[in-house]
C-alpha cells in the first residue's frame, strides 16, 4: 500500500512573504512540518509540491535540504500541480497538506488515513464538517479520485484548491460520482481555533505554542492552550478561515 502525502509551499504571499522558510529556533515552518508527518506510520512517501516561479526554487533547495522529494509546477493549477506530482508515483492513496500548517499532527493524518482505508470511500478528511483547528486539515483520497478530478475540474476554484470538484460531487453533498465521509474530533469543538500561518499574528500564535510546548505535542495539547489563553488566542481569532477559497468562488461567478 503506497501512501504519499503532498504539502504544497509557495514563496508568494501577499499577507506574509516566506511565510514557509520562516524559522523559529533556527528551523523552517516547513521544516516543522516536515518533522511532524515523518512521525506517521502510515505515510510512504512525502512530495513538496512547488511552483516554477524562479523564487520557489527555495523552495525546491529546502525540500532537498530536509532529504524529501520535491515537484514544482503551475502557480495557479495547483490540482495539476497536485496530480503530476503524485503521477511521478502513483500512490493508492493521497494526502493533501498545506505547508502553512506546521503543527500537523502525524497521529491525526494516521487517524483519517485508517478510516479511508476501513471505509473505502474514495475521499476521507476532518474538512467536511470543520470540528478540527484550523491547521489541522487533513485530506485523503485515492490516486483514482485525484486522476478524475483532474480531467473534469473546469471552474477557477477547483482548480486552484485542488478538492472542491471531488467534495462538490461527493456522497457528502447527496452526488454520486464519489464515496465520501468526514472525520470528526473526539474532543471540544476546536473549529474557530487558528493554528495556520497566513498573517503575522498567525505566525506569532505557532511561535508562543512552540515556546510553551515545543515542537512535538499533540494537536489538542496546542488547541487547548490557544483556547485557555486570552493573549494566544486573541491574537489571531479574528482572521477568517478559509479566506482564499472564499475569493476563488466569487471568481467564478
Amino acid at each position: 500500500m503506497k501512501i504519499l502525502a503532498i504539502t504544497q509551499a509557495r514563496t508568494g504571499s501577499s499577507r506574509l512573504p516566506n511565510k514557509v522558510l520562516k524559522t523559529i529556533d533556527n528551523e523552517s515552518l516547513l521544516e516543522i512540518q516536515i518533522n511532524r508527518i515523518r512521525t506517521s506510520k502510515m505515510i510512504s512517501n512525502i512530495i513538496v509540491a512547488t511552483t516554477i516561479k524562479v523564487e520557489d526554487e527555495l523552495i525546491e533547495l529546502e525540500a532537498r535540504r530536509l532529504g524529501v522529494d520535491s515537484y514544482r509546477g503551475s502557480e495557479n493549477d495547483v490540482l495539476d500541480r497536485f496530480y503530476q506530482a503524485a503521477k511521478l508515483i502513483k500512490p493508492d492513496y493521497v494526502v493533501r497538506l498545506t505547508s502553512d500548517c506546521p503543527l500537523i499532527d502525524g497521529h491525526l493524518i494516521d487517524e483519517v488515513i485508517e478510516m479511508a482505508l476501513k471505509e473505502r470511500v474514495d475521499y476521507c478528511s476532518n474538512t467536511l464538517v470543520e470540528t478540527f483547528p484550523d491547521g489541522q486539515d487533513i485530506e485523503v483520497f485515492t490516486f483514482d479520485t485525484l486522476e478524475k478530478a483532474w480531467f473534469e475540474a473546469k471552474l477557477k476554484s477547483e482548480r486552484e484548491h485542488v478538492t472542491p470538484f471531488i467534495k462538490n460531487n461527493s456522497t457528502f453533498h447527496k452526488k454520486q460520482i464519489f464515496k465520501a465521509i468526514n472525520f470528526y474530533s473526539e474532543y471540544a469543538d476546536y473549529k474557530d481555533v487558528r493554528m495556520t500561518v497566513d498573517e503575522p499574528e498567525d505566525f506569532l500564535v505557532i511561535s508562543k505554542m512552540i515556546d510553551k510546548f515545543g515542537k512535538e505535542e499533540s494537536w489538542n495539547v496546542y488547541a487547548k492552550y490557544y483556547v485557555e489563553n486570552e493573549g494566544v488566542g486573541g491574537l489571531n481569532s479574528g482572521i477568517i478561515r478559509n479566506e482564499g477559497y472564499i475569493k476563488s468562488i466569487k471568481e467564478d461567478l
